[in-house]
């Protein structure tokens, strides 16, 4: 079935949409944190869709809120009348922002809510100049995709925007490796400024940048860096857009926001994946004073739908009711002392980074920071065959991401764990 499914896969889908491992699978069921394929085989699911079933699969609460809308006959009306669950979600996000006098506009993905981002922002600033971060992703539509620092998923070379990259946070390789945290951040700063001063003509619109860059390895910078670059940013009038499509809703473990390890707050913030548990739900949330500037007309037609915004109310109450950021923190530090042990025993691991439930594992050639590319789909490949689904990524394809739901309970971090850290000493030993 898979094999006669993947055929019909190729023949109708375009050659750029990849599919995870040489045996690609078909997903058929869940429950909690486990999903089953079409040939029967139950996995403990790591990657939860690109970290977007956030509370797992098939969670009675949120099939209820599901129920009673679909019970009222109405999937949709377009945003051109009153939804109730919209109003009530842009009620619950504005207050969680921590952006004052916030405005919410609902989007279906983290794409279109990116995008939707920069045409505020461009529009507040009247420049098509932004700042973004080398080893960023923002998504795969036409705009943001200037904004990207990944050229394996820059997949077009022409932008309307006029783009400059700052440094990542890679702390691994390049001009700003080896550095004290503090060194990092002042380096940084003023590599912003030389930036400002020299490849822009001063009048640029924002930067926007991921807390935890996601495609980009889950590399992130010291804690406070973008509190330097908003002092920077301020003089000049720029806005800042904290792009939290996944490191929003407590993932990061130690706060709701990935922004806010860093003491500022955005000028607009962006929220995708999780926020929907798997329905097409995302946005933009921003000062009103910002999300006020576009000028014309504009709106979406499914954005904050009625059936996506039930779903939202009851994913948002949920994490609240459970303490799941909380229990982000607790059960990724489990993960961590479980897997960074690795870098010790093992000459391919250069790295176990990561904070709360968003944790990578880079793979490099002995002895050396020169990516391993090869030993890390050795390591994906034996995670399937084993029982763990995981993502991959980073700039060099070297990364093992981890993004399991929030839900993950302490047992089944042991259990995924002693499946990857297996699966790396068999890759290790040949």
């Amino acid at each position: 079935m898979s094999d006669e499914l993947l055929s019909r896969h190729r023949a109708v889908l375009p050659a750029w949409m990849p599919l995870y491992y040489d045996e690609p699978i078909e997903i058929v069921s869940g429950s909690g944190r486990r999903v089953t394929d079409s040939a029967g085989r139950t996995y403990l699911d790591f990657f939860a869709g690109v970290l977007t079933t956030m509370l797992g699969h098939d969670l009675p609460e949120l099939r209820a809120a599901l129920d009673r809308q679909l019970g009222t006959g109405i999937l949709h009306t377009s945003t051109l009348y009153l939804i109730r669950s919209q109003v009530e979600l842009a009620e619950k996000i504005a207050r969680l922002s921590g952006i004052p006098d916030p405005r919410v506009f609902f989007t279906n993905s983290g794409s279109e809510a990116n995008e939707a981002a920069l045409l505020v922002a461009t529009n507040y600033r009247r420049s098509n100049q932004i700042l973004a971060l080398r080893g960023s992703y923002h998504g795969r539509t036409f705009a943001v995709l200037g904004a990207t620092g990944v050229r394996s998923w820059s997949a077009s070379p022409l932008s309307g925007l006029r783009v400059s990259f700052l440094h990542s946070g890679d702390r691994m390789r390049g001009l700003l490796a080896g550095r004290t945290d503090e060194e990092f951040v002042d380096a940084s700063v003023a590599d912003l400024r030389e930036l400002l001063a020299t490849t822009t003509s001063g009048d640029v619109a924002c930067l926007i940048a991921e807390p935890v860059q996601g495609v980009g390895g889950y590399t992130y910078p010291p804690d406070g860096l973008f509190a330097g670059y908003r002092k920077v940013l301020d003089e000049y009038g720029v806005l800042f857009i904290a792009d939290e499509v996944q490191t929003g809703w407590g993932r990061t473990g130690e706060h709701f926001w990935g922004y806010q390890a860093h003491g500022i707050t955005p000028d607009l913030l962006t929220f995708a994946k999780g926020v929907g548990n798997g329905l097409a739900l995302a946005g933009v949330v921003g000062r009103a004073e910002v999300m006020n500037a576009v000028s014309a007309v504009s709106f979406s037609t499914f954005g904050g739908n009625p059936l996506a915004t039930a779903g939202g109310n009851a994913v948002i109450d949920y994490v609240l009711d459970h303490d799941l950021q909380g229990n982000a923190a607790r059960v990724g530090q489990v993960l961590l002392d479980e897997l960074r042990p690795l870098k010790e025993r093992h000459a391919i691991v250069g790295d176990v980074r990561g904070k709360g439930l968003m944790i990578g594992i880079e793979f490099v050639e002995p002895g050396t920071s020169e990516p391993n590319g090869y030993a890390m789909a050795r390591v994906f490949e034996q995670c399937r065959r084993d029982g763990l689904l995981v993502g991959r990524g980073g700039l060099y394809g070297n990364i093992i991401r981890l993004g399991p739901a929030l839900t993950l309970t302490e047992a089944e971090a042991r259990e995924g764990a002693e499946i990857l850290v297996d699966a790396v000493a068999r890759v290790a030993a040949g």
